[in-house]
C-alpha cells in the first residue's frame, strides 16, 4: 500500500512539476532581462490556464504594464483566420478550394489562369509578395484599398508555377481577402467579425484602425541600432488586410483555438484540408511540422513594433501564445520552452549555459561559409581571438564554447555544432535553433 501510494505521489509529483509555473517564470523573465521581449504570455491545457500575465510595458511613455487584457497587432497570425473565412465560404457552397481564382475575378491576368484558392492559402501561386518589392517602404504609410492592393502584383510575373513550389507571399493572402469580399459582398473585417469573432465571443478582438479608439490597445516599438527600444514605423493599417491587420489578446486566441479545434466553426473535414500540409510543411494560413516529437500547428507574427506566435499542440490540446509589443525574435522561442516546461522537459537558458576557453588554433578549424540553403549561409570568422558568425542578411555576432565543437549565441537561444569527416576535417555544422536541428556543408 505504501509503494502505491509513494507511485502516486510520485506521479502527481510529475504533474506538477510538467506544469511547472515557476519555472516557466524563469524562462519568460530570462527574455525580460535581455530586454528581448515584453508583452503577454499564455499556457493553457484544454480548458486550463497554467499560465496568464503581462510583462513589461503597453506603453512606456506612460509606463502602463501589460496584462491579459492588452491588445496585440497579431501580423501574419491572421492569416489562419482568413483561411478559416475560405473554408467557411466553400461550406455554404460560395467558391471551391480548387477552382480557379479567376472564376470570381474574370478580370485577373492570363498568368493566372491556373492559380486556385489552394495555390493562395499554401503560398504555391508564384504570386510575388508585395513586402518585398522596392518601393514597399516609402509605400507602407499611404492608405489604400483591396483593390489598389490588389494592384501592386496583379501585373508582376509569377516566380514559378502555380503549385511547383513554395514561397511565402503576402499578395496571396491579400488577394484572398479580396476574394472574400467580393464573394461575401461584405468588408473582410466584418466577415471575421460577424463569421469569427462574434460566434466565438472574442470581443477583444478585431481589425486594427489607425483612427479608431481601441481600449487597452498596445504602442509598439522596435529596437534601434544600440538596442534600445523607439516608437515602432508607422504603417497604415489598410495595408496588412487579411495578410496581417487583426489584432487580439492572449485570452482571445485561447477562445480561437478552442473554437477551431473544438469544431465550432467549420467542419472536421474541412479542419483536416485547413492543417494538412501541402509543401514547406505548410498547410492553410498554418505550419504543421513534428517538434520534439509532438505534432505542433502554429504561426507566427510580425508587424511594425509587434512580433508574435501563436502555437497548438492537438494529441496534448495545449495551447501557447506569446504576443509582444516590441520587434523581437524571441516569441518563437520563448513559446517552444513554455510548451517543454510544461511536458517536464528539460529546458536550457542561455544564462545558465557555461562558457569554456578554446584555443585559437581549434578556432581556425572552423573559419569558413556553411550553406544551409542556396539562398541561406553562415559564415564563421575569428576575430580578436573570439568565434563570430554572421548569417545571410544579418549583423556579426560572437560565439562561445561549451565544447570544442559546440557553440551558443547570447543575442538568441541557438547553438552551433561542427562536424568532422573520416579524415577529422570539420566538414559541416548543425544549428539548433526553434527544436529545428539544420545542416550547412562547408563551400
Amino acid at each position: 500500500m505504501i509503494r502505491r501510494l509513494a507511485i502516486i505521489f510520485l506521479l502527481l509529483s510529475g504533474i506538477c512539476v510538467a506544469q511547472d509555473p515557476s519555472r516557466m517564470e524563469q524562462v519568460i523573465q530570462s527574455y525580460v532581462a535581455a530586454k528581448q521581449f515584453m508583452g503577454s504570455v499564455l499556457v493553457a491545457k484544454g480548458d486550463q490556464i497554467i499560465l496568464s500575465k503581462g510583462y513589461g510595458f503597453a506603453n512606456l511613455q506612460w509606463q502602463i504594464p501589460n496584462s491579459p487584457e492588452s491588445k496585440f497587432r497579431l501580423g501574419s497570425v491572421t492569416k489562419q483566420f482568413t483561411a478559416a473565412c475560405i473554408l467557411m465560404l466553400e461550406e455554404r457552397g460560395k467558391l471551391k478550394i480548387d477552382e480557379s481564382i479567376k472564376k470570381y475575378m474574370p478580370d485577373a491576368p492570363a498568368a493566372w489562369d491556373k492559380i486556385t484558392f489552394f495555390h493562395l492559402l499554401t503560398h504555391t501561386s508564384g504570386i510575388p509578395s508585395f513586402t518585398g518589392f522596392a518601393d514597399y517602404a516609402s509605400t507602407e504609410a499611404i492608405a489604400t484599398t483591396p483593390e489598389k492592393l490588389v494592384a501592386r502584383f496583379r501585373d508582376k510575373p509569377l516566380e514559378f508555377q502555380p503549385g511547383e513550389k513554395w514561397n511565402y507571399s503576402n499578395s496571396g493572402y491579400v488577394l484572398l481577402g479580396y476574394l472574400i469580399e467580393k464573394i461575401s459582398g461584405e468588408p473582410y473585417s466584418q466577415f471575421v467579425q460577424e463569421n469569427i469573432f462574434t460566434p466565438l465571443g472574442m470581443k477583444d478582438s478585431g481589425y486594427d484602425s489607425n483612427k479608431a479608439i481601441i481600449p487597452h490597445r498596445d504602442s509598439g516599438y522596435t529596437p534601434n541600432d544600440k538596442g534600445e527600444l523607439q516608437n515602432a514605423g508607422y504603417i497604415d493599417m489598410t495595408i496588412p488586410l487579411s495578410a496581417g491587420a487583426l489584432y487580439s489578446t492572449t485570452l482571445d486566441l485561447l477562445k480561437w483555438e478552442q473554437g477551431l479545434f473544438g469544431g465550432k466553426l467549420i467542419s472536421a473535414a474541412s479542419l483536416q484540408k485547413m492543417i494538412t500540409p501541402f509543401k514547406s510543411d505548410y498547410a492553410f494560413g498554418l505550419a504543421v511540422r513534428e517538434l520534439k516529437g509532438h505534432k505542433l500547428i502554429e504561426h507566427g507574427g510580425g508587424i511594425e513594433g509587434f512580433n508574435t506566435e501563436l502555437a497548438y499542440y492537438p494529441e496534448e490540446k495545449l495551447t501557447v501564445v506569446v504576443l509582444s509589443n516590441q520587434n523581437t525574435g524571441a516569441t518563437g522561442d520563448i513559446a517552444m520552452k513554455l510548451a517543454s516546461v510544461t511536458r517536464g522537459e528539460p529546458v536550457v537558458l542561455v544564462s545558465e549555459r557555461k562558457e569554456i576557453q578554446v584555443s585559437p588554433a581549434v578556432l581556425e578549424k572552423y573559419v569558413g561559409t556553411y550553406e544551409l540553403t542556396p539562398n541561406f549561409s553562415i559564415v564563421m570568422t575569428v576575430e580578436g581571438g573570439h568565434l563570430m558568425t554572421q548569417a545571410t542578411g544579418q549583423p556579426k555576432f560572437p560565439l562561445f564554447a561549451e565544447s570544442e565543437t559546440k557553440f551558443f549565441l547570447k543575442v538568441v537561444d541557438a547553438e552551433v555544432e561542427f562536424v568532422k569527416n573520416d579524415k577529422g576535417d570539420v566538414d559541416s555544422l548543425i544549428l539548433h535553433q526553434g527544436g529545428r536541428d539544420v545542416k550547412g556543408m562547408k563551400k
